[in-house]
């Protein structure tokens, strides 16, 4: 149950490639999360939302995932780096809505090969500020991230993969409240 000083962050697997390595990395951020504390956490995994492979027009799927992205304070994409940019699959999400991303932060996690997806995480700043979503300047990056893990999903290298996740929370849950405050004094101009 959310409570009035709690944020609601929204977790984002942005693959939904059948091999993938992003609910590894979703569910070790996920688990630090929680640590954080005062968080109310929706984890999507865009692979089992029904959303369409390209937008079109609105479907069920897209209406049902759009109460859970209003509702949500913040959102962390946890997203690799295919061909030096981010999945269609993310894409076409963020694209089936509009008002969702506004005035509120967005973190990007991001994993693969030897540039550890920055350069997606890159393009989705580009995106995301278009949409009015402010972006976490820190990022959390696994470089070659297939040797990265252990085979319980933890980082090989869990206090420098740590204090990177607590240094974007902690910027996150502040934009958070700034600009949940700021949305209730006064709404969002269009």
């Amino acid at each position: 149950m959310q409570t009035t000083d709690s944020l609601r962050v929204a977790i984002i697997i942005g693959s939904t490639r059948a091999q993938r390595f992003g609910p590894t990395v979703a569910e070790w951020f996920h688990d630090h999360a929680i640590k954080h504390g005062g968080l109310d956490l929706d984890l999507i995994d865009l692979a089992e939302t029904g959303l369409p492979d390209v937008l079109g027009h609105p479907n069920d799927a897209v209406d049902a995932l759009a109460p859970r992205l209003a509702q949500a304070d913040a959102f962390v994409f946890v997203s690799p780096e295919y061909n030096r940019g981010y999945p269609a699959s993310l894409k076409t999400a963020i694209d089936s809505y509009v008002d969702e991303w506004k005035a509120k932060p967005v973190a990007i996690v991001s994993y693969g090969g030897v540039s550890g997806g920055l350069r997606g995480a890159e393009q989705l700043r580009q995106v995301l500020g278009e949409l009015h979503a402010v972006t976490i300047r820190d990022t959390v990056s696994f470089h070659s991230c297939w040797n990265k893990f252990d085979d319980n999903g933890r980082p090989l290298d869990i206090d420098g993969a740590g204090a990177a996740a607590t240094v974007l929370l902690n910027q996150l849950t502040w934009w958070a409240r700034a600009l949940r405050a700021a949305r209730i004094a006064q709404p969002y101009p269009f």
